[in-house]
């Protein structure tokens, strides 16, 4: 990958609904050059899709809560019901699998403390240890960009 290819990525990391022709403006490239190396891209899985970025807030979701989880159990069948739990639970964004104290840190967006209420009788379904929320007072940054 060079200094154009990641231009293009930093482009289309602000801005995805920019058209071939801007961003081959932007990145001072041809049209069909550019259309090209974003097809390539594409095929190398360094673009894995295109999102339109939504107002959590302006759609209900007012609250950000961090979950903790712990299991005592560490077995595929436990794992399996574990995953299938939580991909169905609406509000879940990110799940992580986490070396150190804590067996499971899942990222969820919710309306309120009632909706945390809903989430958590969910996720309980999962055989759980110990659960513990964190819940977000304000968010300092937030962002869907990486590092080139």
């Amino acid at each position: 990958m060079d200094k154009t290819d990641r231009s293009i990525l930093s482009y289309l990391q602000v801005d995805a609904s920019l058209s071939v022709g801007d961003l081959a403006d932007k990145v001072s490239i041809s049209k069909s050059a550019c259309w090209r190396r974003i097809q390539k891209l594409e095929e190398r899985g360094v673009i894995r899709g295109k999102v339109t970025l939504l107002n959590a807030n302006a759609l209900g979701l007012d609250l950000t809560v961090f979950i903790s989880v712990r299991t005592n159990q560490h077995n595929e069948p436990w794992a399996k019901n574990f995953r299938a739990t939580v991909e169905d639970i609406p509000g879940v964004l990110e799940v992580y699998r986490m070396g150190g104290d804590v067996d499971y840190l899942i990222k969820a967006l919710v309306q309120g403390m009632s909706g945390y209420d809903k989430l958590y009788q969910e996720l309980i379904k999962a055989d759980l240890y110990d659960v513990t929320a964190s819940f977000v007072m304000e968010v300092i940054k937030e962002t869907s960009e990486l590092p080139l």
